[in-house]
């Protein structure tokens, strides 16, 4: 099959068909990015201390600016790579290529550099390491940064795999990461007992690799895109355009950072390093479950990006509705799973039963509570994003960190001390559920409009 066949039956084939050709890889990859923290946390709490737990989940929010850094030129330069080949331009994919692999070396090597520069203030003073933590924040970061720049090119770069017609590549990318992350892990804290050094190597070794897969993808035989230095060019508008579509998934990301900043605080505050090494716990859970819908969006993305460039409208509103259908029958499974065997879950993480174990499940069954319509509203915030609408995608992307939890999270904590954390947590996905039902109807009066034009 040719390459132009590839891509051009995303206005052709069956959507179920596509929807899961395109998401099924992409969950497994999603859950297996999930895995490179997850699995640091399940090593550390097991042959290091829980209070190492503490310092990898003090550190998640430095790391999600990366992320958020990646996904900023990623997944807005995939986008605008799946509109225009639905429109049939595609002469300037090679150009978007270019001009996001120049992006990823300049905009998260900045806050990389920032952040060595000003490592113990920002442990300190930003992401509120105790004194019992710090140490093992700082160990665990002084590693992480120095690799940082491929944790976001890989991903980053990724994301063309997947819109270019092969899925398949695009998981493999993940799982090779993956699998070795899970290799070198106990190898390094059990064998070479470097603590948790060691699991910050295995993540920036196997981060590395997958770069280089991504990268020899590229210059392959299995498609005709390469990357040039003449479309590495700096252009001012095509990376403005990158980076407005890009917005949504950036700010929400870096909105997950700020909000896990405040929330590391008032776990300190209100429950201390137990309460923070419990939070890193059951995110560590609601993460596996929660990546699939990132999976998801991600291979709905180039189906309704590329059928709203060829204004096949039905399509894109058929994809849409598929992947809200089957995010909620996941998710809702999920919600089930998690309330009724908490324990299981926790006891991965080498937690026995005690105050830990209580205050883990406790935490897990009310931060989870609006879970079963958490997929309608990831699905419909993607959705904007795919369309090239930024200033919905925002708002919808915003909604449930900045508008709702920031607030709660101030205000429920000084009236119920550490439940008052907990209970923020439902209460902003109720609120950001609410608002994107709002949203969406509007929209679908607009495509209406759209269909009723074209017939």
């Amino acid at each position: 099959m040719t390459q132009v066949d590839q891509t051009g039956r995303l206005g052709t084939d069956r959507i179920g068909k596509l929807l899961v050709e395109f998401s099924i890889p992409a969950i497994i990859g999603m859950l297996v990015n999930a895995i490179y923290n997850i699995v640091d946390r399940i090593f550390v709490g097991q042959g290091v201390d829980p209070l190492g737990i503490a310092g990898i989940t003090v550190a998640m929010p430095l790391m999600m600016v990366i992320m958020a850094s990646s996904m900023l030129i990623g997944i807005g330069a995939n986008s605008l790579f799946s509109i225009r080949l639905g429109e049939g331009r595609r002469g300037e994919v090679e150009k978007i290529m270019g001009q996001a692999l120049t992006l990823l070396i300049l905009v998260p090597g900045l806050v990389i550099i920032a952040s060595l520069v000003f490592l113990d203030d920002i442990i300190v003073k930003i992401l509120g390491a105790s004194e019992t933590v710090f140490p093992f924040t700082k160990e665990y970061l002084q590693i992480i940064l120095y690799g940082g720049i491929f944790s976001a090119i890989g991903p980053g770069i990724n994301h063309f795999i997947r819109s270019d017609g092969h899925p398949k590549t695009s998981m493999l990318t993940q799982l090779i990461g993956a699998i070795i992350n899970i290799i070198l892990d106990p190898l390094f804290i059990f064998v070479f007992h470097w603590g948790i050094a060691g699991a910050a190597w295995a993540t920036i070794i196997s981060q590395f690799i997958s770069f280089v897969w991504v990268m020899l993808y590229f210059n392959s035989r299995h498609t005709r895109l390469r990357f040039r230095l003449a479309d590495m060019k700096p252009q001012i508008s095509l990376a403005l355009s990158i980076m407005t579509i890009g917005f949504a998934p950036f700010v929400m990301q870096l909105a997950i950072s700020l909000v896990g900043v405040f929330q590391n605080h008032a776990l300190n505050t209100y429950g201390g390093d137990i309460a923070v090494s419990a939070m890193g716990v059951v995110y560590s859970i609601i993460i596996v479950f929660f990546m699939p819908l990132q999976g998801l969006s991600m291979g709905s993305q180039p189906i309704i990006g590329f059928n709203y460039g060829a204004k096949k409208y039905d399509r894109v509103l058929g994809t849409y509705r598929w992947s809200v259908i089957s995010s909620t029958i996941f998710v809702t499974v999920s919600f089930f799973l998690m309330h009724l065997f908490p324990a299981f879950f926790i006891a991965f993480f080498r937690i026995e039963e005690g105050t830990l174990m209580e205050m883990c499940v406790y935490c897990l069954r009310v931060s989870t509570l609006f879970f079963p319509a958490i997929g309608f509203q990831v699905l419909t915030s993607n959705y904007f994003q795919a369309v090239g609408k930024p200033l919905q995608g925002t708002i919808l992307s915003l909604s449930r960190q900045l508008l709702f939890y920031l607030p709660l999270l101030f205000v429920l904590p000084r009236f119920f001390k550490l439940q008052g954390v907990y209970f923020s947590m439902p209460a902003a996905d109720f609120g950001a559920i609410i608002l994107a039902a709002f949203v969406m109807m509007a929209e679908l009066k607009r495509m209406k409009r759209l269909m009723h034009r074209k017939d």
